[in-house]
This record gives structure tokens, sequence and C-alpha cells, in this order.
């Protein structure tokens, strides 16, 4: 899917997706991991991130303390000068990057601290992990941002009907 009709077929399909969601977070279906699981793997086979690196474009990771702590010593400066360059406490408390897009996102979509990279970046989209049911509504909100959620989540919906 081309990045430009990502938003539009994501908001078309939302309802949808909604109701399912809700769904499956009442009956925890016992397969949805591996389910999403099998789709995640399937779904990258044929999406290359490097294409469009959306999710570093338009959205920040969540930064733990050791993130902030690996990257300071990636940059080889001070925790609290990373921080006064990069981030910012958002309504939720959490420390989030002042900017977007990333500032370590070349013009290539590589990411230049990638051996460091946060925590949240390293599990991105998170559409492969245990009990999916937990962050299902983050899953209908990356739908909005990632090309391979927005098919992964079609997907499943197909599957589950």
């Amino acid at each position: 899917m081309k990045l430009h009709n990502l938003v539009h077929q994501a908001k078309k399909a939302e309802k949808e997706t909604k109701k399912l969601f809700e769904k499956l977070k009442k009956t925890k279906l016992k397969d949805l991991d591996e389910k999403f699981e099998t789709l995640h793997e399937k779904t990258f086979q044929t999406i290359d991130c490097l294409t469009c690196a959306n999710c570093c474009k338009t959205t920040s990771p969540i930064f733990t303390s050791r993130d902030i702590e690996r990257l300071s010593k990636h940059f080889k400066i001070k925790i609290a000068t990373f921080m006064d360059l990069y981030l910012v406490l958002d309504e939720d408390k959490d420390y989030v990057l002042k900017t977007t897009p990333c500032p370590f996102l070349s013009t290539d979509n590589y990411c230049q601290v990638y051996e460091d990279r946060p925590n949240a970046c390293k599990e991105y989209p998170h559409t492969n992990r245990k009990k999916m049911y937990q962050i299902l509504d983050l899953t209908l909100k990356n739908t909005f941002v990632c090309p391979a959620v927005y098919e992964i989540v079609e997907n499943i919906k197909k599957e589950i009907k």
C-alpha cells in the first residue's frame, strides 16, 4: 500500500477494526498471538521498512531510563545533556522526542543509532509479541502510521471472520 493512501484506508477501516478489537479484548482469543506472529512474519517478507520509515518521521518512541543512558553513552554526552537536546516529558509523563522526524533518522531512512536505538523502536510495530489483546488500542493507532500494521490487521480480520 502506498503511504499516501494509508491514512485514508485506515480511517475507512477504523470502525470495523475497533469493533473486532473490542471483541478480542473481551474474549482473549487463545491463538491471537500466534495469528499476529504468523502474519507479522509473512508481511515483513514483502515490506521493507527502509522504503517507508513513516514511524520515524511522524511519531516518537517512549524513552526508558536505560534507553537514555545507552544513547548518552553512544553520543559520549551526559544524560542531562542528551535529555535537554532531544527529549521532553509528554502528557503521560513519558520521555519522548522533542521533534519529528526523529533526529537520528538519515535521509536514506537508516537509523544513525540503530545498535543503541530505544527499546520501543526495536519492538515496533509490536505485532509479534505476547498478549496482543493488551495492546490492541496501540495496534489500531499504528494502522494509521505503518503500512505493515494496516496489512496485518486487515488479514487478522479475514482470518477471524
